[in-house]
């Protein structure tokens, strides 16, 4: 009977299995358990649940569950990432100024991001117009 109660297992269950035991065959006394069959392992949780995935490839349930959600946190290299931008700063010149001609016009103005060049011209003919 598989480990599952019903008899048989899922293949890809069945496939991991397999590696998960030619590993522990070749392994190293204390060594640990590569990237790739801990990879083999996440992925086989989001199809088939934490619990029977640990007891099939006989792995510590939560550090498998551990590993899981730590992958489901992380953002695939793959797929793109939204990135929120501040909108900019607005660090241009700001001018407010009154212009009196002498004669009782007055023209109050109010630039932003202005040019000194600008300014004199609209001075120049403020008081030549009267």
């Amino acid at each position: 009977m598989g480990a599952n109660g019903g008899g048989t297992l899922p293949k890809d269950l069945m496939r991991g299995r397999s590696r998960f035991q030619a590993w522990r065959r070749r392994r190293k006394v204390g060594g640990r358990i590569p990237q790739p069959l801990w990879a083999l392992a996440v992925r086989l949780v989001r199809t088939h649940g934490v619990s029977r995935t640990a007891a099939v490839l006989g792995l510590d349930y939560y550090g498998l569950k551990k590993r899981a959600e730590g992958a489901a946190s992380e953002p695939h290299a793959n797929c793109p990432a939204f990135i929120e931008l501040p909108t900019p700063v607005l660090a241009g010149k700001q001018c407010l100024f009154e212009l009196d001609n002498g004669t009782g016009a007055t023209m109050r103005v109010k630039l932003t991001g202005y040019d000194a060049a600008d300014v004199e011209a609209l001075a120049r003919g403020f008081w030549s117009a009267s």
